[in-house]
């Protein structure tokens, strides 16, 4: 009987979690459109006519605008707060990204998102990027929690053939797509944001709707793709730009569209799915567009200053909308300060997903305040602390805290301030434009009229408010290198007035919070070396996970040394005692 209580147990809780056979389930799908680096200004709910974005502002005008949505400033830390629920100080992701060759992931004692829901029942699946880990096998998507993974592992690949090439390691060309652990090749010569937008389609279509959907949708753009050739997109979508006469954001606009194409094909197949009226959709970037240096894609935070990978507004304000017919109040422009942290908790209470009680979360459940457009309640929130690079950015509601920054500065100015002359000739129609959207015909409710869409527009259209002090002056300078600096994001969102020598008490308070945080991090887990076990070379031109990899080898295994051979002993043993008993 003991050898059969197990068997019994499992098979009573398959049964148990199991509806009857075409059952729609109660709890809703979740459905997250995650894009990466773009830009503040780079979507035409918040008031540009450069790029228009007419699937994207349905979804927003139809939903929620989240106007206060704050992130990470770095892809891995963004993606490892979202998972987990967590500042990245308190799972040793709060420094810099995953390199390709560098061996390290986010820890495998988290629990992540997918785990969660999945153990509530769930089916989940990630498309598209991970970028937390994968130089050990147990660090990939699918053995984090998701059922099934189509897409690559690094922070960007080439958009047509799926290869990742770094130009500054003697390594060879490797392809880094995957279906689940096997590597595949049946995209190539498809446009990523198409090939992953068909795979959605297909997850969705092919749902048993007996059990709920979690879904990720992490594009690729709009990322840059390799050093070499970084900006891509399709000639029909770029060609729609010609008002851009800067040939890089045109490239870059054309990403854009493509993208907004994916967003209203996807709420598509929800819609001929049957699982729209059961679904919350969210949609947001992962960090600011990183508009000049590194990656750089010609994306616009304007008017805030900074960009990705800086401790400024630029970099870690995030466009963001929430939609779903479980909102009790749609329509409206949120300035609730939300972060990425708070998604685990608000997705998972608007699921009725029980959390266990020992994750120590940082985040909220926002669903309650947001579903009823609740007057916003203030918020402290860490935006960086990386004590390895030597900088942190800090908000008490809408006081904020920025000492030291990255590059040396480079990047602390107002970047990306739009081109004259430079609007879409549609912009004259554009609140027909948006509703003629896929989206809006998608919703088929009620559709928004010029004058709610004027209305949320210029509520989300971010201005450096006019104020008769000069910020040239110099009481209001900030050198963030050498001393701390105090902004009041309330009358100063473009953090152009240091307050710190008007106001050294409130500086000196915010520094305090901010030590206390520091005193809760873990050490980072980063291991910043690069490691030639990782050639693709060495895996059938594939990248892969290379810890059993000698070098030089074909995937030879290396014998267990340090912590792993004593583990292989204790294993070993304790198979020994069980055979004996």
């Amino acid at each position: 009987m003991n050898l059969l209580l197990p068997v019994l147990l499992s098979l009573s809780a398959a049964i148990s979690g199991c509806h009857g056979e075409g059952e729609a389930s109660a709890k809703p799908n979740i459905i997250i459109i995650l894009i990466d680096d773009m830009g503040f200004n780079d979507v035409s709910f918040h008031g540009s006519n450069q790029i228009l974005t007419p699937n994207i502002d349905a979804l927003a005008y139809n939903g929620i605008l989240l106007n206060r949505h704050y992130v990470p400033n770095l892809c891995t830390p963004s993606r490892a707060t979202l998972l987990t629920g967590k500042y990245p100080i308190h799972t040793g992701m709060q420094h810099f990204v995953i390199v390709t060759d560098e061996p390290w992931g986010l820890p495998r004692q988290e629990r992540l998102m997918p785990e969660l829901f999945r153990d509530a029942g769930y089916a989940t699946h990630l498309v598209g990027k991970w970028h937390l880990g994968f130089w050990r096998k147990d660090l990939t998507p699918t053995m984090r929690g998701f059922d099934h993974h189509f897409g690559y592992y690094n922070g960007y690949m080439d958009y047509y053939d799926q290869t990742v090439r770094m130009l500054d390691r003697n390594y060879s060309t490797g392809l880094d797509f995957r279906r689940d652990l096997e590597p595949c090749r049946e995209a190539e010569g498809t446009y990523a944001t198409e090939a992953f937008t068909t795979e959605a389609r297909k997850v969705i279509e092919r749902h048993d709707k007996s059990r709920p959907l979690f879904m990720v949708l992490s594009h690729l753009a709009v990322h840059t793709g390799n050093e070499d050739n970084p900006m891509q997109a399709p000639e029909e979508e770029v060609a729609k730009f010609a008002h851009i006469r800067d040939p890089k954001r045109r490239t870059y606009a054309g990403m854009i569209s493509s993208l907004d194409k994916s967003v209203g094909q996807t709420m598509r197949a929800l819609a001929d799915n049957g699982m729209l009226n059961n679904s919350i959709v969210l949609l947001y970037s992962d960090n600011g567009a990183p508009t000049v240096g590194i990656h750089s894609n010609a994306g616009s935070n304007y008017p805030f200053r900074g960009q990705k990978e800086s401790p400024w507004e630029g970099g870690i304000r995030s466009v963001g909308a929430l939609w779903s017919p479980l909102l009790q109040q749609r329509g409206y422009v949120s300035n609730q300060a939300i972060h990425a942290i708070d998604w685990l908790p608000t997705l998972a209470a608007a699921a009725g997903v029980a959390l266990p009680s020992d994750l120590r979360l940082d985040g909220l459940n926002l669903w309650p305040s947001l579903s009823a457009s609740a007057q916003p309640q203030p918020r402290n929130l860490l935006h960086v602390l990386d004590d390895v690079f030597g900088y942190s950015s800090y908000t008490q509601d809408t006081l904020k805290y920025v000492n030291g920054s990255s590059f040396e500065g480079r990047y602390d100015h107002w970047l990306g301030e739009l081109e004259d002359g430079e609007e879409d000739p549609n912009s004259r129609d554009y609140g027909q434009l948006v509703r003629a959207s896929e989206v809006q015909a998608v919703l088929g409710n009620v559709a928004p009229t010029d004058d709610r869409i004027r209305h949320m527009r210029d509520e989300a259209t971010q201005r450096c408010p006019i104020q008769e002090r000069d910020p040239e002056d110099p009481v209001y300078l900030c050198e963030p290198l050498k001393a701390a600096c105090l902004f009041d994001l309330a009358n100063d969102p473009c953090e152009r007035y240091n307050l710190a020598n008007l106001y050294p008490l409130q500086l000196q308070l915010l520094a305090q919070e901010v030590e206390e945080l520091r005193l809760t991090a873990l050490p980072s887990a980063r291991v910043p070396r690069a490691d030639d076990r990782a050639d693709p070379a060495l895996h059938d031109g594939h990248w892969e996970w290379w810890n059993n990899t000698l070098p030089g080898s074909s995937a030879a295994a290396l014998p267990p040394s340090g912590p792993w051979l004593w583990l292989c002993i204790f294993n070993i043993g304790l198979s020994l005692i069980v055979f004996i008993s």
